[in-house]
């Protein structure tokens, strides 16, 4: 894993303790596995924030910071895989995760003309969000285990080649 890479952007726990919003986590922000960058740690970052990318809904940074406190697995990476899905990226992802829903629950897919108003939002919402929550949910946890696997067997791909590399300036 590219340790000295993520560790040049993860942030000091102490500002971050001390910083006014933060505050009332008081110690769990020091909990050393939240900043520690070991291969279980990593993996579990991956798969929560990938899971949390899949969420639709506002302050899903939230979301990965307190899964990451909970499953006390790194902070900084499962707070920054969340950005995945960002405002230029929902839209298509959020589109195929309701194609994913409608097609399980065995729904028409619905045509309907987008209108700016609250009107058009709430009542969009009430017939879209059963399969777009499902087709998040699959999807989400799909990338969850993929992520957590694969973030496994890149670290251990990773350390198997620094091994190598050891053993061969070692040899010479």
């Amino acid at each position: 894993m590219p340790k000295k890479f993520i560790k040049r952007f993860t942030p000091n726990p102490e500002k971050l303790k001390a910083h006014p919003h933060l505050k009332h986590f008081g110690s769990k922000l020091l909990n050393p596995n939240l900043w520690h960058l070991n291969r279980r740690g990593a993996a579990g970052a991956v798969a929560v924030g990938l899971f949390c990318a899949w969420m639709p809904m506002p302050f899903q940074m939230v979301l990965a910071a307190f899964l990451a406190m909970f499953f006390s697995v790194n902070l900084p990476i499962s707070v920054a895989l969340v950005w995945i899905s960002n405002p230029i990226t929902m839209p298509p992802l959020f589109y195929g995760a309701y194609r994913l829903g409608a097609f399980v629950l065995q729904e028409p897919l619905l045509d309907f003309h987008f209108k700016l108003s609250y009107h058009w939002i709430v009542n969009a919402f009430e017939t879209i969000a059963p399969p777009l929550f499902v087709g998040c949910l699959i999807i989400g946890s799909l990338c969850a285990f993929l992520g957590y696997w694969g973030a496994m067997l890149f670290w251990r791909y990773s350390s198997i080649q620094k091994w190598k590399k050891r053993k061969y300036y070692k040899k010479r």
